[in-house]
């Protein structure tokens, strides 16, 4: 009897595993740099349901294959390290393969040049201080392609007295993560301990100087640039200092805009700036979404445009080349940087939360609109992807606010952790709604 009894409990608790256990997630590693597998790089399994939680870890076989056990089925990334350098993609639950690029490492790679340094600068209502968003644009086009990598991948200099609120990075092929700038021995001087990897990778940091109503600034390049540009708004007044080659530039943003094309870092670039004054938003434009260069916001969101024909502020982090016709180089960025990084990180939450599609038949007729052909399940889910695509927009929402200073920290706070008990009660409903309807 009590051997019949632990054969039972035995059944029981095996037969309870799979609602648990979660496929194991394969893929292949490449090294685009040599043009074959990428064999002995660690592979890290990230849990994102409670902070980035490295879950396990493998290593690439000699044809770069790997496999990661999934503890559970949540959020996660999957992580691959190569010559000290980190490469992601976003794993949705339900995702059971993932291959990734890398690249060879060096400190130095020719091919890399700054294509822009842009800064966004208006006061704060009270006018004692401004705020100023800086973005730089790296281009690595690099024959081989490697990534440029070390202990100083992209330095640069911030004024006296800045105040660091945020900093974020976007690599060429992954999502945007928030970057904190690393202070190097000399003042003022930073890095970013990010890879530069083949394609576009760009910074973006947010800080504020003491103002008393004028101050001179003077932007310091490491490298020679295409493109220096400041936005300011037109109530405030921008004298340049002798020698320093920007010119007004006319364009739709109701804001004065200066451009320096071609730059040196032995030119001068300093400014003066006086009056106070705030920096319009565009309050008609669509809200962010698409064209996104990278390829799990592409894959997720689902509804990405294309980034030639994306004018809309914070849209244009897609390729910013121009394919219309219009070289002038500011065109690239003049919309980009009204909000930049900062709108994509929160909309990079929503991406990571959007399962894969599941393939299936596509319909162009009939009662329901051209997309996968519905199903009996499909209709019982409704309810609970409804829910779910309401959190994630009020999670975006949410982000965007606190990002653009609509709401203050405490709220956020307190919002953000109601949500997320929310959104991951929802997420566990729905996982085993679907585990209901799959036994059926």
């Amino acid at each position: 009897m009590l051997r019949l009894c632990r054969n039972l409990a035995l059944a029981s608790l095996c037969s309870a595993l799979p609602a648990f256990a979660a496929t194991p997630i394969t893929g292949v590693v490449m090294n685009k740099t040599t043009g074959k597998p990428s064999a002995g790089d660690t592979v890290t399994l990230i849990r994102l349901a409670q902070g980035m939680q490295e879950a396990t870890h493998t290593t690439t076989d000699a044809h770069g294959r790997y496999t990661l056990e999934v503890p559970d089925d949540g959020l996660h990334l999957v992580r691959v390290t190569h010559d000290l350098a980190n490469y992601f993609k976003p794993a949705p639950a339900g995702t059971t393969s993932v291959d990734l690029d890398v690249y060879n490492a060096a400190a130095k790679v020719k091919g890399v040049t700054s294509e822009a340094e842009v800064m966004r600068i208006e006061s704060d209502a009270s006018g004692t201080s401004l705020r100023v968003v800086e973005n730089f644009f790296l281009k690595n086009d690099s024959h081989p392609p490697m990534t440029q990598f070390s202990k100083e991948p992209f330095d640069f200099w911030l004024p006296d007295g800045a105040v660091v609120e945020g900093a974020a990075a976007e690599s060429p092929d992954g999502m945007p993560v928030r970057q904190a700038p690393v202070p190097l021995a000399e003042k003022n001087h930073f890095t970013f301990l990010f890879p530069i990897r083949p394609g576009e990778t760009r910074f973006q940091i947010t800080y504020r100087v003491p103002y008393t109503g004028k101050l001179a600034l003077e932007p310091k390049l490491t490298m020679p640039t295409d493109t220096v540009a400041i936005m300011i708004p037109k109530s405030m007044t921008f004298a340049p200092v002798a020698g320093a080659p920007y010119s007004p530039v006319d364009d739709e943003v109701n804001a004065h805009t200066l451009v320096a094309r071609s730059v040196t870092p032995n030119q001068p670039l300093g400014f003066t700036l006086t009056g106070t004054g705030q920096l319009p938003r565009d309050s008609n434009a669509p809200t962010q979404g698409g064209g996104q260069s990278a390829e799990g916001a592409a894959q997720g969101a689902g509804q990405a445009q294309s980034a030639t024909a994306d004018t809309r502020p914070g849209g244009g982090l897609g390729n910013p080349l121009d394919e219309s016709g219009n070289r002038d180089p500011w065109a690239k960025y003049k919309w980009w940087i009204l909000s930049g990084i900062a709108v994509l990180l929160a909309a990079a939450a929503g991406v990571l939360l959007r399962k894969p599609a599941a393939s299936s038949a596509v319909v162009t007729t009939g009662p329901y609109p051209a997309g996968p052909l519905p199903s009996a399940p499909h209709m019982q889910r409704t309810h609970s992807e409804q829910l779910l695509q309401a959190l994630k927009e009020e999670m975006f929402a949410l982000e965007t606010d606190h990002l653009q200073h609509r709401v203050s920290d405490e709220d956020y706070v307190a919002h953000k952790a109601a949500l997320e008990l929310v959104l991951r009660r929802a997420l566990q409903r729905s996982n085993a709604t679907e585990r209901e309807l799959i036994s059926r």
